[in-house]
């Protein structure tokens, strides 16, 4: 399984300037996070990435699914 953070490179690269104003936040909180077991700040991985996932409905495509689906199978590691 790759990092989070890897994933979240991918997905900033595909995303690229169309990024949700409101995704970006934790979009960039995920470039720090290695697992779900790492924080950033006071946050943990798993509320970064569900915050992020349910900011990110206008990331859409094949590849896009296949990234979303990459951190939902972080979530249920």
């Amino acid at each position: 399984m790759r990092s989070i953070s890897v994933i979240a490179y991918d997905i900033a690269k595909e995303w690229g300037a169309k990024t949700n104003f409101a995704a970006k936040p934790y979009l960039s909180a995920m470039k720090g996070l290695e697992n779900v077991n790492s924080n950033c700040g006071f946050d943990d991985a798993r509320s970064i990435i569900n915050y992020f996932l349910a900011n990110a409905s206008g990331f859409r495509g094949e590849k896009a699914r296949e990234l979303k689906a990459e951190l939902k199978q972080h979530l249920k590691g």
